[in-house]
């Protein structure tokens, strides 16, 4: 039973919501605009803040979901954080979109959601105040990420609440190369910088 939860936990994961709502709002495949991410930040870039704050919310109970899911069936906390960790490979690498995906950071929250609510309130709001001051998605998921496994080696004494929060801030930071790299050259994209689609499904750049 605990395997075929795991297992659960992953598909879970791996549902491409970003695709999904671009399909049914816009009938557009996410990943042929912007920066090709199926995440909220390139659904916000693309069709806007609805559609972002639905991809948003989405993916972060797919995390919240896979913990309270392994939880609930009574598992041990290092099965419940693993399956934690496989909701966000099942974002990152979806079996859906052959093993790609999206940068895990709304799953990634979704999962310090079901473990420690507090936490998560105190990063979302590291991520909030990081891109008001910014206006950079990507620093904001950077450093929101890296405060979580300080915080809960600080206040939380499960060890393996610790290492999940280290494994997922390290998974963020990971698949975030590129946005480090644009951050490096100075181009990354900031809030207000938007690819719009027309009617016909072309895409044009707003600055």
């Amino acid at each position: 039973m605990d395997y075929l939860a795991l297992i659960v936990c992953y598909l879970l994961g791996a549902i491409p919501f970003g695709v999904i709502v671009g399909k049914v709002t816009r009938g557009i495949d996410i990943r042929d605009y912007g920066s090709g991410n199926i995440g909220a930040s390139n659904v916000l870039r693309t069709l806007g803040r609805g559609p972002a704050f639905a991809v948003f919310v989405l993916d972060t109970i797919k995390g919240t979901a896979a913990v309270v899911l392994c939880s609930a069936l009574g598992m041990k906390p290092w099965l419940v954080v693993t399956g934690g960790v496989l909701s966000i490979l099942g974002h990152s690498f979806s079996v859906f979109l052959r093993f790609r995906g999206g940068k895990g950071v709304a799953t990634s929250l979704g999962i310090i959601i079901g473990l420690n609510p507090i936490i998560a309130a105190v990063a979302f709001g590291v991520w909030l105040l990081v891109v008001g001051v910014t206006r950079i998605i990507s620093v904001g998921s950077i450093l929101a990420a890296a405060s979580v496994p300080a915080m809960m080696l600080v206040w939380d004494k499960h060890r393996e609440y610790q290492t999940v929060a280290l494994v997922a801030a390290l998974l963020i930071v990971v698949k975030h190369a590129s946005n480090i790299r644009r951050l490096i050259a100075g181009t990354e994209t900031r809030i207000g910088q938007r690819v719009t689609v027309d009617d016909e499904g072309d895409e044009q750049c707003e600055k």
